[in-house]
């Protein structure tokens, strides 16, 4: 009951994040926000030192093993292939719906994947998780508030906050095979890695490579001491 309940309010937290992201325009500046960058940094490190790690707990056969870092490629792709296509694009209503669709079903499998954290990882691995998605979606938020304005502060916004919420309830009632919750796994960490890169890359945004590399090493060694 009581991881239940850590569970429900981690996932909470999830859904503020969507609805007081409407109070972070001082993130929106160029030179790309010190504070954007480093949470790209601590994104990037919980993919590379956690969760890429992590997968090998999930992998004991040899096929499991090479399938999933077969899904963790398919995420940076699918999301890489959404992101050429809404730049292609000039409709820019059918750009917001493929764009708020996508990041809906990242949502809902962000908020899921907390309760399999809580059965699988010590309080810390949930913890560290938490903080990590947590700063994630806050750039994720940013980002389509940037690209498509008020679209997204109405109803997109709002969607985002359901979505991870959903996730958080199914999570809770629904537990997956093993096997299910590492594919979900391993299509998140290729999701986040190209939703970051694809944020501090564009020359235009003057991103701060020290606040990304000081985010990274910070929550290296953080996760090297944690685990």
């Amino acid at each position: 009951m009581t991881e239940q309940i850590l569970v429900f309010t981690l996932g909470a937290g999830f859904v503020l994040v969507h609805l007081l992201a409407s109070r972070m325009d001082w993130l929106d500046r160029t030179p790309r926000s010190l504070w954007l960058s480093t949470a790209g940094g601590v994104s990037i490190a919980y993919v590379f030192v956690h969760l890429l790690p992590e997968l090998g707990h999930f992998s004991r056969d040899t096929e499991l093993h090479a399938g999933l870092y077969v899904a963790a490629l398919a995420g940076f792709v699918g999301f890489y292939g959404i992101e050429a296509h809404i730049r292609r694009t000039s409709d820019d209503d059918a750009a917001f719906r493929l764009h708020l669709t996508s990041y809906a079903g990242y949502n809902v499998v962000v908020g899921y994947l907390l309760d399999a954290q809580a059965r699988e990882e010590p309080l810390a691995g949930l913890l560290f998780y938490a903080f990590a998605l947590s700063l994630h979606l806050i750039i994720n938020d940013r980002a389509l508030a940037e690209r498509h304005g008020a679209r997204h502060a109405g109803g997109g916004r709002l969607t985002l906050a359901g979505s991870v919420a959903t996730g958080v309830l199914v999570g809770a009632f629904v537990e997956l095979p093993e096997a299910a919750v590492a594919v979900f796994f391993a299509l998140l960490a290729g999701a986040t890695v190209l939703t970051v890169i694809k944020e501090e890359l564009p020359k235009q945004r003057q991103s701060r490579f020290g606040a990304f590399a000081g985010g990274a090493l910070l929550y290296s060694v953080l996760l090297l001491l944690g685990f």
